[in-house]
């Protein structure tokens, strides 16, 4: 079974930038697209960006040109580096693999 893990996040500053790290267990990472997902409270969890088996990435229109989706997959991990960082981007921030979410980290933006 594999287990992801999610690392990194913490409280920001408007303006400022955070990455969030998702390590996967097995040996299949580089076979399977990633997703960054995030849910603020009260709210549905939203998909953020996915990054395909071949490095190919897709934002939603929410973080286009301020987030950054990427994948190491000699550390089987994958990466979502936060810039311009707002408060409506607080939230618990999950990666998911097919059918396999991570445990989130939360993320709080605030001055």
């Amino acid at each position: 079974q594999v287990q992801l893990v999610e690392s990194g996040g913490g409280l920001g500053q408007p303006g400022g930038s955070l990455r969030l790290s998702c390590s996967a267990s097995g040996r299949m990472f580089r076979f399977y697209a990633m997703d960054w997902y995030r849910q603020a409270p009260g709210k549905e969890r939203e998909l953020v960006a996915t990054i395909s088996s071949g490095g190919d990435t897709k934002y939603a229109d929410f973080v286009k040109g301020r987030f950054a989706i990427s994948r190491d997959n000699t550390k089987n991990t994958v990466y979502l580096q936060m810039n311009s960082l707002k408060p409506e981007d607080t939230a618990v921030y999950y990666c998911r693999q097919n059918l396999i979410w991570g445990q989130g980290t939360q993320v709080t933006v605030s001055s």
